[in-house]
């Protein structure tokens, strides 16, 4: 899959979704270091270097572009209550991850979603705002297509 045009977009006002590398102008990557662009980062993988800068509040929950177990999905689910809350004040919020297609759009989701958009829309919009290929992992489409409470459930019960 491409890497994304730009280090991070929009996806709604306020909130957006973005990675630690991306393809620059000359097509060759590059990395995306924040630095106080936001008042909240959501960092979901971590990379030495790429910020935020200090005085930037930072999140960090680190997990696989895979299947979660119930903490893993908790700690999505906590990230974006803390991005809804953010947005609610006013504050710019930036979800990262490695490309920020995945599990950044995971946590976007579900903040859509608590905001009262249905997965399906939410879906729509990440792709559109973000690019064709986020959320290509299906499982991850799944969870918010479930609904994360639900998945997180499923996920403990199976344990």
């Amino acid at each position: 899959m491409p890497a994304p045009d730009s280090p991070w977009s929009e996806i709604v006002p306020g909130l957006w979704m973005g990675g630690h590398e991306y393809a620059g102008r000359s097509g060759e990557p590059e990395f995306a270091v924040v630095h106080d662009e936001f008042d909240l980062v959501l960092t979901l993988l971590q990379l030495p270097g790429h910020g935020p800068d200090a005085g930037v509040e930072h999140h960090v929950w680190p997990i696989p572009d895979g299947p979660l177990d119930g903490t893993q999905l908790a700690g999505v689910m906590r990230l974006a209550v803390t991005a809804g809350e953010a947005l609610d004040d006013g504050r710019r919020v930036l979800v990262r991850c490695y490309h920020g297609y995945n599990r950044s759009g995971l946590v976007v989701g579900h903040a859509l979603a608590l905001a009262g958009h249905p997965p399906d829309e939410a879906i729509r919009l990440i792709r559109s705002r973000r690019s064709p290929w986020a959320l290509h992992n299906e499982l991850f489409v799944e969870y918010l297509r479930t609904g994360l409470a639900t998945a997180r459930l499923l996920e403990e019960l199976a344990e």
